[in-house]
């Protein structure tokens, strides 16, 4: 969905009073089974995956696309490219496609870390460019979050120096679930910019219910030294297809291409083209992941427990145990919640799922902690 499209979609819906559109978003002729998943237990809370994905659309095409399984990808990813450079505004030599935004984090890790390199980054926040980085033995300046969760932008500038290779921002930010205000983000970007790459991590951005939040996209068009990851992991429930992109300004892009080692496979390609197209699915998935937060903040209020509002498909909040005591917990009463994230080891994760995996959760914790 084009992001012009979303914010007017977003603006006319609202995000309150339980969406008034979701009954209609249920009739939606979807596959029978789109909205089960497996009945084994534990139900998986712990990786911020959309239950509801792939749409019934996207499966169809991934049937028929089997034929073009004995073929090289290369033909199809040209056509995707051409999509997506579409949708984000840019031309084609601006996206890099990669194995899941997770394979764009490490090509960045490698490309802009080494043993003479810094990079920094909020803590906690996800790890996969940081920790692959520190392979090649980058120095990683992990910043604590400020009092809100958030990303400490000016501890953050704090740290940078001649050997600052990278600033890396997961906005809205995994495990927080925060995000930072669109002007603070923006005016970060540009003030430093020109003295280190800035790497925003979007993978949540369809999430964000504030319908005039910018992408840092718009900074990419305009020539910046900013690099944007996107996946179709979440809002279009292809997290098992692997598949994702960059946005950065062409020369960024040509040496990120250099670097990027999965070569995309063909049926990941089709979904995603087939996914991007399926609006009617982006706006179920949205609605039925505001509803499933609904149900948590109910659940956690009730059990007077602290959190954090999400911007995300997933709630973070303040359980009072260890997270290696709640984990196995969990575990034991059929739920699998997120893993642990230091030093915030008495916080837990838990992603969106189904109404009838909501409420197992809701069962289970109070079991733990109730």
């Amino acid at each position: 969905m084009k992001n012009i499209d979303r914010r007017k979609w977003l603006k006319t819906v609202g995000m309150s009073g339980g969406f008034a559109l979701l009954g209609g978003l249920e009739s939606l002729a979807f596959s029978p089974n789109l909205n089960h998943r497996s009945n084994l237990s534990p139900i998986s809370l712990n990786a911020n995956e959309n239950p509801y994905g792939p749409s019934a659309n996207v499966r169809e095409v991934l049937s028929a696309s089997f034929d073009l399984a004995c073929r090289y990808p290369f033909r199809t990813l040209s056509g995707v490219v051409k999509i997506i450079a579409e949708k984000e505004g840019v031309s084609k030599d601006h996206i890099v496609i990669t194995g899941g935004s997770t394979e764009g984090l490490k090509a960045c890790g490698l490309l802009y870390g080494g043993q003479d390199s810094e990079i920094i980054a909020a803590d906690p926040t996800f790890q996969a460019l940081l920790r692959y980085s520190e392979n090649f033995d980058t120095i990683v300046h992990r910043v604590p979050l400020n009092e809100r969760m958030e990303h400490d932008l000016e501890a953050i500038s704090r740290k940078i120096n001649d050997k600052t290779s990278l600033i890396f921002i997961c906005n809205p930010n995994n495990p927080t679930g925060t995000l930072l205000p669109a002007d603070a983000m923006r005016d970060f970007c540009l003030s430093y910019e020109k003295d280190t790459v800035i790497f925003s991590d979007e993978a949540y951005y369809d999430f964000i219910t504030e319908a005039n939040y910018p992408s840092m996209v718009d900074l990419v068009k305009e020539d910046r030294n900013i690099i944007v990851s996107r996946t179709f992991s979440k809002v279009y429930g292809l997290a098992g297809m692997r598949i994702g992109y960059l946005v950065a300004r062409p020369d960024t892009a040509r040496e990120l291409k250099k670097v990027v080692m999965a070569n995309t496979n063909i049926l990941a390609l089709e979904a995603a083209k087939a996914a991007m197209e399926d609006n009617e699915f982006y706006k179920f998935s949205i609605a039925k992941n505001h509803q499933a937060k609904t149900a948590i903040y109910n659940t956690l209020e009730k059990l007077k427990i602290p959190f954090i509002p999400s911007h995300t498909n997933f709630v973070f909040f303040k359980s009072g145990m260890s997270i290696y005591n709640l984990i196995p917990a969990m575990e034991e009463k059929g739920v699998l919640i997120g893993r642990p994230f230091p030093p915030l080891t008495d916080w837990a994760r838990i992603s969106t799922g189904t109404e009838k995996e909501m409420k197992l959760f809701s069962d289970a914790l109070k079991a733990v902690l109730g």
